[in-house]
């Protein structure tokens, strides 16, 4: 293995949007007023920034964003329709008590899926979540299993639900990091697009209620509940608060062809200059503007000049073949990057390698990094061609053929074979000439007897 930083000439540098040469000067993260967070580029999966980003936290009706993904799959797979009309049975307000949000609704109200999905979250209804449950699975506690299920597939390892909407339990717990992988999948369907930018909702009229108007708890989106946060880059999200959770909020914003996810969690009421301030919403747009301003997708290449050789073995015609990087690696990275930080580390699958070796045969990887994080690999390809002389071939063959073990046994056992064979046969050789001896002495002295 071996490791080197790019000589700043060598280094090609494509920077999205036609960006120029990119400053020196260290990256500075915001300081927010939560106990968790994180932001994703959320078409790539990359974490821009992180604080106790994989700590177990409590999402309270953040929740919902999973409840959501699970409906939504079952319309993908035909289980449901978003017309189809629901009847909210017995189990609607099963585990409800003190104060939690709601849309009213009790059993014998019927609504279709999409509206009880509005319910969920628009006003984050507490009471379509068990709803919606039991719809999917046919009871809350499959319901959940199947929660946890789908959470550990999409590659959450902090993330455990004991009900479908997010009313405190301390068994029911996720990550700031979880919860961007289930709401970056959620995002991939527009019907949780479409209701998660809607400030405003009309429910036409249930059993037990009549026609009612629900706004969007997101204050990034609707100004009914606080004023002064909608932001304009913000196409949606889902807000949580319990005592223990804390003022929470996963939220999305796109620009161009960047899509972020911020997820704030255990934030408060805060106080910058005087002023208090919800902090789920002010700390969420603090972060999204931070990431747009501070990076972009880049595009790093070595070029195509070789980086190293491997010894090639079975040629006459070359000794060696050049090594050099084959694609590139798009990353999102700071714009303050500074070109000559990146650094390559070289892997060659081995120190040789046996002819014949094909142009653009991969050979090893390298590694690019920036500051101890590694942003992707390069296959390392043959440079050129290098065929194989056939005699050193058969010579090789020839040579590992009496090397192997067994062969080696074998021929031991043979030789052995053909030695005994030979004594058996010089020993039978010198019995006859003996015994041709001794017969022809008897001859010789026999004398006959007279009659």
């Amino acid at each position: 293995m071996k490791k080197y930083r790019i000589p700043a000439l060598l280094l090609s540098l494509v920077l999205m949007l036609n960006l120029l040469a990119l400053p020196a000067a260290a990256l500075e993260e915001p300081e927010l007023q939560c106990t968790n967070a994180i932001l994703v580029d959320a078409n790539y999966g990359e974490v821009l920034y992180a604080k106790k980003a994989d700590e177990k936290a409590y999402p309270a009706s953040i929740t919902k964003v999973m409840t959501a993904l699970l409906v939504l799959e079952a319309m993908d797979s035909g289980k449901l329709k978003k017309d189809q009309q629901i009847t909210a049975g017995p189990t609607t307000l099963q585990d409800m008590s003190g104060n939690y949000s709601t849309a009213k609704l009790e059993p014998g109200d019927v609504l279709t899926v999409e509206q009880l999905l509005y319910c969920l979250l628009l006003p984050s209804a507490n009471e379509a979540g068990n709803i919606l449950a039991v719809a999917v699975d046919g009871s809350i506690e499959a319901f959940v299993e199947h929660m946890n299920t789908r959470a550990a597939e999409l590659g959450c390892k902090g993330t455990h639900f004991v009900n479908p909407h997010g009313l405190h339990d301390p068994d029911h717990y996720t990550t700031a990091y979880d919860i961007s992988l289930y709401m970056t999948e959620a995002l991939k369907h527009e019907l949780f697009r479409t209701i998660i930018h809607t400030a405003t909702y009309v429910l036409p009229a249930t059993a037990h209620q009549g026609e009612q108007t629900f706004y969007n708890t997101n204050a990034l989106i609707s100004n009914f509940h606080y004023s002064g946060y909608v932001y304009n880059k913000c196409i949606g999200g889902k807000t949580g608060t319990t005592d223990e959770a804390g003022k929470c909020l996963v939220a999305a914003a796109e620009s161009g062809d960047t899509l972020l996810i911020s997820v704030i969690l255990g934030s408060g009421v805060v106080d910058p200059n005087g002023a208090k301030r919800q902090g789920q919403f002010t700390e969420s747009t603090k972060l999204l503007k931070w990431g747009f301003d501070n990076f972009r997708r880049v595009t790093i290449s070595q070029g195509s000049d070789p980086v190293d050789k491997v010894a090639v073995t079975l040629s006459r015609q070359a000794d060696e073949v050049m090594v050099k990087p084959d694609g590139e690696v798009v990353r999102t990275l700071p714009k303050d990057l500074d070109p000559s930080l990146i650094e390559t580390t070289i892997h060659l699958n081995s120190d040789t390698v046996e002819a014949p070796v094909e142009e653009g045969q991969v050979l090893g990887t390298m590694t690019l990094s920036y500051e101890g994080t590694d942003y992707g690999s390069l296959d390392l390809v043959a440079v050129t061609s290098v065929e194989r002389s056939e005699l050193l071939y058969k010579k090789a063959q020839v040579a590992a053929f009496f090397q192997n073990f067994g062969v080696r046994v074998i021929a031991v056992i043979v030789l052995i074979l053909v030695i005994a064979v030979l004594l058996k046969v010089l020993v039978f050789r010198k019995e006859r000439r003996y015994g041709a001896r001794v017969m022809s002495r008897g001859r010789r002295n026999y004398r006959g007897g007279r009659r």
